[in-house]
């Protein structure tokens, strides 16, 4: 009997103690602000007159929930031009594109540092005649801790952009963040 007891103590330990750290994760708890380096690889008929793209970010995340935060992204994203062979010998240069993306979201917690998540929003073309474009965006992600209220946060998203003819439509994006929490 006194076995059954110390083997229930301990197990209720080492569970309230599993379950404390797990409601004080880093990655699910505060509002947090981060700064992350964009990368865009254009899909489809994107691919046809984009290279890459690459850029930065700033976000700012706070819980709404349990394993819930809201999301609220801006940055900047600049997208490589392709050279098209044309009939002939000769080539079009496809100009740059530069935009500004501003998106707003959830991402929600599936285990302790994974989340899944998506956004909407508006890129707004800094090119010459562009116009602006409706995002929206899955996402996956995941948070490493390395600092009290600190995280690396490393995300790969679908990303679509409708209504500037300009602009990339679609490409898969990675971001690599640094999270300072508030």
């Amino acid at each position: 009997m006194k076995k059954l007891f110390l083997a229930t103590a301990i197990a209720g330990v080492l569970g309230f103690s599993n379950l404390n750290a797990q409601t004080k994760d880093v990655a699910m708890t505060g509002s947090k602000v981060d700064i992350g380096a964009e990368f865009a690889f254009p899909t489809g008929n994107s691919s046809d007159s984009y290279d890459f793209g690459y850029g930065g970010s700033l976000q700012f995340q706070t819980p709404i929930a349990n394993k819930l935060n809201f999301t609220a992204t801006a940055g900047y994203l600049n997208f490589k031009g392709k050279d098209i062979a044309l009939v002939g010998n000769t080539t079009l240069k496809v100009a740059d594109y530069g935009a500004v993306p501003l998106k707003v979201g959830a991402r929600y917690f599936l285990a302790e540092n994974f989340y899944a998540g998506g956004e909407l929003g508006a890129a707004i073309g800094t090119s010459s005649g562009s116009e602006t474009a409706f995002i929206y965006t899955p996402h996956i992600g995941i948070e490493f801790p390395v600092a009290d209220k600190s995280t690396i946060d490393l995300s790969a998203r679908y990303e679509a952009w409708s209504g500037n003819s300009k602009a990339p439509s679609r490409f898969v994006g990675l971001r690599l963040a640094y999270n300072f929490g508030l």
